[in-house]
């Protein structure tokens, strides 16, 4: 039993004749004649176990149990008691000590078994505690991997809609990039932001469903065209909660239960990519006003990353080339936005964009079609 013990009673015979004992066993043996000395050789030698008489002077086996237990709580400590003193050394196997062995000392045997039982329990500890770190870091692991899963095949959904709808080019991108600034400036949890950023380019995907003759139509789109893609944010909704399209011509309602806008709005995850994804895709075209669409919803009962979007969306339209349109002319396209404040765009979202203006200008300008 390669061990190291530390032995404490102020009657040197026991602690000589219990000592030369457990050394014929490789036990590494340290005396001490009281707590207080205890603990000085504790914290010097760090033994395996604690062999600690409960009658002493200076520091008796009470103090000592309840420190040592303090300092090293799965230290195995074994009370030794004289006959009279039964109770209390249950009250110090209750107080943290392991076991008690009473004195005097029949048989040394029972030492050594109660050693071993003592350090087979604080070896399961230890291997249990060991367990469930790796268990953390393996599930911690295993969160990163789902998380980066999950942004992969955003990303992958988001280069889906563009070659739907190719001449929009990079942006998905410059409205991810747009949206994650102007997060950051309105004061939005640094994590939050970056969800935002990762969920911005799913804001269109639901245009996967809309028809190439709607999608890719020079002019102006006639009312069903229209109603038909008013649709695209249902069918984005639809793709992040299923991966499949709900074509439902009652347009205006979303029929999946994990996609419904009042579940949706309800809850306040700001940790989870799809749920923020779904938002952004269903909601980034409500209005501030409630005349927006698919379900009217107004002011602050729209959620911020859409509302957010929703300026970036319209500003990297208006300021950029596409298959039906020139681009606006700078003044132009700072005018809209200004138009659009409290009607279409909320107010504070407007407001903070022109202070972040240049930052904002800057980042559309790297990732230029």
């Amino acid at each position: 039993m390669d061990k190291t013990v530390l032995l404490i009673d102020d009657e040197l015979a026991i602690t000589r004749n219990l000592g030369d004992f457990l050394e014929d066993y490789g036990c590494n043996i340290h005396t001490a004649a009281n707590g207080k000395e205890g603990l000085t050789s504790l914290a010097e030698h760090k033994p395996d176990v604690i062999i600690v008489d409960l009658d002493m002077p200076v520091m008796d086996g009470y103090e000592f149990t309840r420190i040592a237990k303090e300092l090293h709580p799965n230290l195995p400590i074994i009370v030794l008691s004289g006959v009279g003193m039964i109770d209390y050394a249950m009250k110090v196997v209750r107080d943290g000590a392991w076991d008690f062995i009473p004195k005097p000392l029949a048989d040394m045997q029972i030492i050594l078994y109660t050693m071993e039982k003592c350090l087979e329990k604080a070896q399961l500890i230890e291997e249990n505690e060991q367990y469930q770190n790796n268990l953390e870091e393996l599930v911690e692991k295993r969160t990163r991997q789902l998380e980066k899963t999950k942004l992969q095949i955003i990303n992958c959904l988001g280069k889906a809609a563009e070659f739907k709808d190719n001449e929009t080019g990079l942006h998905v991108i410059r409205v991810a990039e747009m949206s994650h600034i102007l997060a950051l400036n309105l004061g939005l949890e640094k994590d939050f932001c970056k969800l935002i950023q990762e969920a911005a380019p799913m804001h269109d995907v639901g245009k996967i469903g809309i028809r190439d003759n709607v999608l890719l139509k020079n002019g102006k789109l006639n009312e069903e065209e229209w109603e038909h893609m008013q649709q695209h944010t249902i069918f984005g909704c639809s793709i992040l909660a299923t991966g499949q399209v709900q074509n439902n011509k009652r347009h205006n309602i979303c029929t999946l239960a994990n996609c419904s806008p009042e579940r949706l709005l309800k809850n306040d995850s700001r940790n989870d990519l799809i749920t923020v994804a779904k938002r952004v895709a269903l909601f980034h075209h409500e209005t501030w006003d409630g005349t927006g669409y698919p379900f009217g919803l107004a002011g602050v009962n729209i959620p911020i990353e859409a509302r957010i979007i929703s300026l970036v969306d319209v500003f990297d339209a208006i300021s950029s080339k596409r298959h039906y349109k020139d681009v606006f002319p700078e003044d132009a396209c700072r005018d809209i936005i200004r138009e659009g404040r409290g009607t279409k765009f909320d107010p504070a979202v407007v407001d903070v964009f022109f202070q972040c203006l240049d930052t904002i200008i800057s980042a559309k300008d790297h990732f230029l079609d």
